[in-house]
C-alpha cells in the first residue's frame, strides 16, 4: 500500500469533560470551523464522555456532518456482570467508529495492563471498530534512555494475535506520559524517531503491508502551533489531541494545519 494512501487522523479525546448540552455546543461551532476541504484531506474523530456520545451521534447523523464518533474506552467483554463499565457492544450500536485503547491515564490510573489492552483491542475490532492503541513512556523511562523498550513492548503486546490486515488497519497513537497535560511536547525529531521504532516493530510483528499502512498518530499537549512541525515527520499520520480539542478555534486550526503550512515544508 502507497505511503500517500494513509490518511492523516486528527483525534479529540475531551477526557472527562463538557456534559451532553456544552458537547453539542462544541460540535456545532467545530461544524461552523472545518468545511469540507479539511475532511477531503483529513480524517477527523471526536470521543466526548460515555454519557454524550448518544447526543453526539444524533446530531452527527441529523446533520450529515463527517466527523468520525469515538469512544474513550470500553470493557473487554461484550456483556456480564460489570457494574460501571460499557461494552463494545453498546459502542457499535451507536455507530461509534474509534474506540482509544490503553490511554496512559487509563494505565497509570486504572491499573490496566498490556494484558487488559490486548484483550480490549481485540474486543474493539470484534465489534467492527478501530482501535486507536495508547503507548508511550514515563519521564523516569525516558531519561533511563528506555523509551524504545518501553514503546515497542506495548505495541508488540497490544497486536499479538491480530492478523496483519486487522494491524494495518490499526491506529498507534505514541504519547510520550511526560507530555500529557504538561504543556511540553516531544520535538518533532524525538516524535519522529519514537514512530519509526513503532512502524519498525509493526512490519516485524505483521509484515511490510501492515507497516506501511498502519496509522501512527503523536499525542502530548498537541497544539495548533506544534502540528505543522509534528505532521511533516514522515511515520507521523496525525494527532490525538487532549485539551485543545476543547477549544473549537484551536482544534479546528490543528485539525487544519496544511493550510498553515511553510513553504518549503
Amino acid at each position: 500500500m502507497p505511503v500517500e494512501t494513509r490518511r492523516p487522523l486528527i483525534s479529540g479525546n475531551w477526557k472527562m469533560n463538557q456534559n451532553h448540552f456544552e458537547a453539542i455546543q462544541l460540535i456545532q461551532k467545530l461544524t461552523y470551523l472545518v468545511g469540507k476541504d479539511d475532511f477531503d484531506a483529513v480524517d477527523v474523530s471526536v470521543h466526548p464522555p460515555f454519557t454524550d456520545i448518544r447526543s453526539v451521534q444524533t446530531l452527527i447523523e441529523a446533520d450529515d456532518l463527517r466527523f468520525a464518533l469515538g469512544a474513550q474506552n470500553c470493557h473487554q467483554d461484550d456483556k456480564g456482570a460489570f457494574t460501571g463499565e460499557v461494552s463494545p457492544v453498546f459502542l457499535q450500536k451507536l455507530n461509534v467508529s474509534y474506540v482509544i485503547v490503553g490511554h496512559s491515564e487509563r494505565r497509570e490510573l486504572f491499573g490496566e495492563t498490556d494484558a487488559t489492552v490486548r484483550e480490549k483491542v481485540a474486543a474493539v475490532l470484534r465489534n467492527k471498530m478501530t482501535p486507536i492503541i495508547c503507548v508511550g513512556e514515563t519521564l523516569t523511562e525516558r531519561e533511563a534512555g528506555s523509551t524504545a523498550e518501553k514503546v515497542t513492548g506495548q505495541v508488540a503486546a497490544a497486536i499479538d494475535g491480530c492478523s496483519p490486515a486487522q494491524v494495518g488497519g490499526l491506529v498507534i497513537a505514541y504519547e510520550p506520559i511526560w507530555a500529557i497535560g504538561t504543556g511540553r511536547t516531544a520535538t518533532p525529531a524525538d516524535a519522529q524517531e519514537v514512530c519509526s521504532a513503532i512502524r519498525s516493530t509493526v512490519g516485524g510483528r505483521a509484515g511490510a503491508e501492515a507497516a506501511t499502512a498502519v496509522r501512527i498518530q503523536y499525542g502530548g499537549s498537541v497544539k495548533a502551533g506544534t502540528i505543522q512541525e509534528l505532521m511533516s515527520q514522515p511515520d507521523i499520520d496525525g494527532a490525538l489531541v487532549g485539551g485543545a480539542s476543547l477549544d473549537p478555534e484551536e482544534f479546528a486550526r490543528i485539525v487544519q494545519y496544511r493550510l498553515h503550512e511553510s513553504p518549503g515544508v
